[in-house]
Order: C-alpha cells, then sequence, then structure tokens
C-alpha cells in the first residue's frame, strides 16, 4: 500500500493508495523540522486514529516537507515515521523535490513553491538545481504568505495602508502592536502567523495597492530566483502553492513581462506525487 504526504509548514496532506487512486486522504498539521522535533511530529501524527489504523498497512511512504533540505533535518522526520510506519521503506525529501515531481514529471523546467514560503528549482528531467537557497521566511521567502504578511503588518503599523484597507484591517483583526510583537517575537512559528494575513490580501486584491504589492512582490521572486537560471525563457516555469493559485493572474502578469512561459499552477502537488509514484512502481 502507498502513502505519499506533502507538508508545508502550515498543513500536512496525506494520500493512500492501493489500486492507483486515491483510496484515502489524512490531513494533520505541517512538519518543518526547524521549528518541531521528533517526538513533536511522533505524538502529533499518533493524534490522527484513522492515520494510524492504516499505518502498519504502509509498503512504501514518499513524504516531502518544507525545511528537509539536510540530512539532519531529514533525520528528524525520518525518525518520527519510523516509529509510527513500521513496514514502510521510507524516502523522505525536501519539499521542492515534491514540486519538482508534481509539475515536471520527467521532463525539464523550473519548479516553484508560493505558500507559506518560497523556493524554486531547475530540473533538467534527471537531477535538480539550485541557482540560490531558500533564506526562509527572516532574510527571504519572497513572494510567500510570510513575505506578504509583514508587507501588510508593517504598512499596518507604519500606517501607510490606503484609508479603506486600513479600516477594513481594523474591523477584521483589531489588533495593537503589542499582539503583534508577541504573535512574531515571543511566540513559535511566526512564518505561519504572518502567512495567515494573506487570506486578507486575497480578499482585497482588486484594490491597486494590494495588486501592485503582490506584483512587485512576485516580479521580486522571478528576479531572486527564477531569472537566475539563463534558460528560464526557453523551459516551462510551474507554481505549486495557495499563493500562486490564489493570485495567479498577477503572477501570469509578471511572468509576462519578463517572457517566461507559465507552466502548471496546482495548490497543492499531494495528487500528482500520488499519480507519479505510483507509475513509478508499477514500473519495477
Amino acid at each position: 500500500m502507498l502513502l505519499v504526504a506533502d507538508s508545508g509548514s502550515t498543513k500536512c496532506d496525506w494520500l493512500l493508495s492501493q489500486s492507483g487512486k486515491e483510496d484515502g486522504k489524512f490531513s494533520t498539521i505541517g512538519f518543518n523540522p526547524y521549528f518541531r522535533n521528533t517526538e513533536s511530529i511522533e505524538a502529533e501524527i499518533r493524534n490522527n486514529e484513522e492515520l494510524c489504523d492504516v499505518a502498519p498497512s504502509i509498503d512504501q511512504l514518499y513524504f516531502y516537507g518544507a525545511g528537509i533540505n539536510s540530512k539532519e533535518m531529514q533525520d528528524v522526520l525520518h525518525s518520527a515515521l519510523q516509529s509510527i510506519f513500521i513496514n514502510a521503506d521510507l524516502v523522505v525529501d525536501h519539499d521542492l523535490i515534491g514540486s519538482v515531481y508534481a509539475t515536471c514529471g520527467d521532463n525539464p523546467g523550473i519548479s516553484c513553491i508560493l505558500g507559506t514560503g518560497s523556493n524554486a528549482c531547475y530540473y533538467d528531467g534527471t537531477s535538480v538545481y539550485q541557482a540560490v537557497p531558500s533564506l526562509s521566511y527572516i532574510l527571504g521567502d519572497e513572494a510567500s504568505g510570510s513575505y506578504f504578511g509583514k508587507k501588510l503588518i508593517a504598512g499596518y503599523l507604519y500606517k501607510e495602508l490606503p484609508a479603506e484597507i486600513h479600516k477594513s484591517f481594523v474591523a477584521e483583526f483589531g489588533l495593537t502592536k503589542e499582539e503583534i510583537f508577541e504573535a512574531v517575537y515571543r511566540k513559535p512559528n511566526a512564518n505561519v502567523y504572518l502567512a495567515s494575513y494573506s487570506k486578507f490580501l486575497g480578499k482585497h486584491k482588486e484594490h491597486a495597492w494590494v495588486g501592485d504589492m503582490i506584483f512587485n512582490g512576485f516580479n521580486t521572486f522571478i528576479n531572486t530566483h527564477i531569472a537566475k537560471y539563463e534558460n528560464h525563457q526557453e523551459v516551462p516555469v510551474h507554481f505549486v502553492g495557495s499563493l500562486a493559485v490564489h493570485f495567479q493572474d498577477i503572477l501570469r502578469s509578471a511572468c509576462e513581462v519578463h517572457g517566461i512561459t507559465v507552466g502548471k499552477i496546482i495548490k497543492k502537488p499531494v495528487s500528482n506525487l500520488l499519480t507519479y509514484h505510483w507509475n513509478e512502481l508499477c514500473q519495477k
């Protein structure tokens, strides 16, 4: 039985298959090893009784997640998963690799993630290359939910939001600077907190200020990550993540300015990953 999981910092989607189709789906919180240790990850998974019930029947598990960019971070997840999926052959890898398989398949292309965080890589059909690393939400994550959340919060605190956006923000959240600082500087998972404000931006994306901010963010992402590949105008550029889907009209406009051919834009890669790995297993 095959189980495929795709985890961001906010949410993890799991799909089960014993026939090549989606025979079961589960949802848990996201497991970024930079913010969670092995014990907390294992405890959270065990809270999902349905997932744990099928765990002994899993023969093959592919887990792709945010933050799994080193052997050390990989081991954090591997240890937690191994204690639960005791009969499974485990493959634990970076969410960017999952994005590649879900969008490029076996074909060359550039695959990008625009969700809570952001990232990009080039795939030549065999190997994955990164021109520049992802610097996470403090130093980087351009055009991600946390990036735009920071822009919105800073604009609110600096009193630089347009009057109608400011009024709507106050009506919906009514936050003080102290409450924001508590969430950003003292509580865990500040990146997830900041990214939560992308929903507010989505409600107001027709407003010129919001539209310009989103466009400029996408432009920064393209210049920082995509344009670093010399052939970025010659291969399709794919996008995975909620930000890419919700603001895809603005994203397409930004890509057009740079002469980029947009390939797939998908919110969640897990269904495509299930199909990819099922076909892979059948070919063995």
